[in-house]
């Protein structure tokens, strides 16, 4: 499926991987729906590469719906593009000091990573499943963002760890429903980027993490996420999957 001349739906596109996703569907000549909470956020974006902005908080599966429908219709399309990157990083020990429990965190994170996903996936893929096939037989493509912590989850990363790994062993099944439609889904997996989460860092914490990553030895760029996810989309026997992106890292336990 080529980009130029499609719409996309692009969720946490407010700042980093979204945003630069956004950014790069853009200017590959898509037309691209800019889905975060932070409405100013996304405003931004979306006036940046000619865009439209949908405020939305993905959690709420009715909010998704009507996020998705207002999207279609301020594109005047039904997006044949769907890329999640919606999701927060929140860290906590199951069993923390003096025996403090952590359920919240993990309910939290669980709504918004995975819950999250699977709303905006299953309207998404509504939507496009009522789509004529293009030429190669597609109607459309979702990419979904897991993480390499569903494989390597640090000590606090149990919450975290659970809702990526869920996006990613979901891919294969959602992939295999939604053949039918000719619609794929494929999940990327990234290791440490130069995202917001990871921004806040003292110098010496980022040196020292990127002092893991063999090669090369720095944090991800945004862009080089957004590169694979435009890889996924035009590359059309790409499907079930979960792609590592990582620079060869596996996170230590701490």
């Amino acid at each position: 499926m080529k980009v130029a001349g499609e719409a996309a739906i692009v969720t946490g596109a407010a700042s980093g991987l979204g945003a630069a996703t956004a950014r790069h569907l853009a200017a590959q000549g898509g037309k691209v729906a800019v889905l975060d909470f932070d409405a100013a956020g996304a405003n931004t974006v979306a006036e940046e590469i000619g865009g439209v902005a949908v405020q939305v908080d993905v959690s709420d599966a009715d909010a998704v719906g009507a996020a998705v429908d207002a999207a279609c219709e301020r594109l005047g399309r039904v997006p044949r593009i769907a890329v999640n990157c919606a999701g927060v990083g929140l860290a906590a020990r199951i069993v923390g000091r003096e025996g403090k429990l952590s359920f919240d965190v993990f309910e939290r994170t669980l709504r918004v990573n995975l819950f999250g996903t699977y709303n905006v996936m299953s309207h998404a893929a509504r939507r496009m499943a009522e789509l004529d096939p293009l030429e190669t037989t597609e109607r459309g493509v979702i990419v979904n963002t897991a993480s390499v912590a569903y494989q390597d989850g640090q000590v606090g990363q149990a919450a975290y760890a659970a809702s990526k790994g869920a996006i990613a062993s979901m891919c294969l099944p959602a992939a295999r429903e939604f053949a039918r439609h000719g619609i794929r889904v494929v999940a990327i997996a990234p290791g440490l980027f130069h995202t917001p989460m990871m921004e806040g860092l003292p110098p010496e914490v980022t040196e020292k993490i990127t002092a893991d990553i063999p090669f090369p030895a720095r944090l991800g760029e945004p862009r080089e996420y957004a590169l694979l996810a435009e890889q996924i989309i035009t590359n059309p026997f790409l499907n079930g999957t979960t792609i590592r992106l990582d620079g060869a890292v596996r996170l230590p336990p701490r």
